[in-house]
């Protein structure tokens, strides 16, 4: 026999891979993505029947606007992912204000919105107009429930932290990452939005 032979068989050590957070949050998750999958690929059928219909739909609205929002919501998400990463060190302290900044995010996102349906508003553009405002209006006041849901469940979460509610680092691990994943599924929806209303002509 020789030495190589009497040297013992290491097997590789494999770390199980779990999503992060609750599995009851991924299942709401993955029923909501659902429901924005129905409505993009009803805008990206009714688009390719009324191209033009679409184009000069597209003109009226405020890219800047959408813009901005898009930075809040990809600043949001770094944030709260900075949230996580505090948890897992153990800093109760970083996950509150981390989350607190944003939901802060999506306070800005909410108001620069609400600024936009004003103004669209104001020269005489509703739900009513043609099937390109029924869609503008209805897919991104949805997203936009889903961002204050957002904000609400982030700010439950940090204020949680703050109390000291959570007893254990798998309570405090599934409450963090489960909020953080709808927040980066609202942030995921948003980047599917923003080009196909704000961006292709």
């Amino acid at each position: 026999m020789t030495a190589m032979q009497c040297l013992p068989v290491i097997a590789p050590v494999t770390r199980r891979r779990e999503l992060p957070g609750d599995l009851a949050m991924w299942c709401f998750i993955l029923a909501e993505l659902a429901v924005f999958a129905l409505l993009l690929g009803s805008m990206a059928y009714v688009r390719g029947r009324w191209p033009e219909m679409f184009s000069a739909g597209v003109a009226t609205l405020h890219p800047v606007a959408g813009l901005i929002n898009t930075l809040a919501l990809l600043t949001g998400s770094y944030w709260v992912a900075l949230g996580v990463a505090a948890m897992r060190r153990g800093r109760s302290t970083s996950v509150v204000w981390w989350f607190r900044a944003g939901a802060a995010s999506g306070l800005l996102y909410l108001i620069i919105k609400l600024l936009e349906y004003q103004q669209m508003f104001s020269a005489g553009y509703t739900l009513r107009t043609n099937t390109f405002y029924f869609f503008y209006f209805f897919t991104t006041f949805f997203h936009l429930m889903h961002v204050v849901l957002g904000m609400l469940i982030l700010l439950v979460v940090a204020s949680r932290f703050r109390r000291g509610v959570y007893d254990s680092h798998q309570t405090r691990q599934m409450a963090a990452e489960s909020a953080a994943s709808y927040w980066h599924m609202v942030d995921l929806v948003w980047l599917m939005l923003f080009p196909l209303l704000y961006v292709l002509p």
